[in-house]
């Protein structure tokens, strides 16, 4: 059976269930020679008669009847399957594999789950925490968040946190037998808590800018973690200066568990972004996701 023998199959049954190419035509929106055409078409290519015809009426012949009755249910299970992706679009649905590094999951997604979740109660949300740039594509996830500045330019990209900035920050105990650092290059002469990044592998750089003037540093300590939390813990003991997202210890600050310096080097970044591919169609549930996700273009701004 070719392709063109199922649309002719679809005009067959309605044809049958209305005993009329007048009215069949009128249902479809065709004329009547048209779709006379094409059952003969498709009676020529099955080789049999499938409908009775005369000058005022139209009825099924014995192979026509059996072939509507094969029919009937198949065409009833195409029709709901159609009714079905046409309620998804009205009510969204199914299952939303994200990925996310820890950071941009409790800043991002975190949040805005709660309201999410009650309000479409039918998606089920899949989260990935992963600290490396997944491919979402190979991976099959619907979407990633990740900083604007690690994305590619063929992604479409959603804005989901303001600008952020990062602060250097120690324990007000590591303060006590060590002077604050005046500029990024003092950093040399401190005990640092060093990240390694899962993507490349390599120790952070910790990244400046005054003026226009950007700075690098490499610094040294006795710690290297992956891992955020245990970055921000070893700098709560003292352990040494740490290199985190503002947001991450603003608590921290205002409580003065921690302090602050070099803050007139630490500008604005941009911020993390929902991700997926510009050619891919966008789901109903990921549309509904990136609704809720989405920062306002004020509160970009405001930041």
């Amino acid at each position: 059976m070719n392709r063109e023998d199922w649309g002719s199959l679809a005009v067959f049954a309605v044809v049958a269930e209305e005993r009329s190419f007048t009215r069949a035509a009128a249902r479809l929106g065709v004329s009547p020679s048209a779709l006379s055409h094409t059952l003969r078409r498709l009676e020529e290519r099955l080789r049999i008669q499938l409908l009775a015809r005369s000058t005022r009426s139209v009825s099924t012949t014995e192979a026509g009847e059996r072939l509507l009755a094969r029919l009937g249910p198949a065409m009833e299970e195409i029709s709901g399957a159609v009714e079905e992706l046409g309620r998804l679009l009205d009510r969204p649905s199914g299952s939303l594999r994200i990925t996310a590094s820890r950071t941009a999951a409790r800043m991002a997604v975190t949040p805005i789950l709660p309201r999410f979740t009650h309000t479409y109660p039918e998606i089920v949300v899949e989260i990935l925490v992963d600290p490396a740039l997944t491919n979402i594509v190979a991976q099959r996830f619907d979407a990633g968040i990740r900083l604007g500045e690690s994305l590619e330019k063929e992604v479409v990209a959603v804005p989901v946190t303001g600008p952020l900035r990062m602060a250097v920050v120690g324990s007000p105990q590591y303060f006590a037998s060590h002077p604050a650092p005046s500029t990024p290059h003092d950093l040399r002469k401190h005990r640092c808590i060093n990240f390694r990044l899962a993507s490349a592998g390599t120790l952070y750089k910790w990244e400046f800018e005054k003026a226009r003037h950007r700075v690098e540093v490499g610094v040294e300590g006795p710690l290297i973690s992956g891992d955020i939390d245990i970055v921000t813990d070893a700098a709560l003991a003292g352990v040494g200066l740490a290199y985190l997202f503002e947001d991450q210890v603003a608590t921290l600050l205002e409580a003065g568990a921690l302090v602050r310096v070099l803050d007139d080097w630490c500008p604005p970044i941009p911020g993390f972004f929902l991700y997926y591919p510009g050619r891919r169609q966008v789901s109903p549930a990921l549309a509904a996701f990136i609704d809720a996700i989405r920062v306002p273009s004020k509160t970009r701004k405001g930041r």
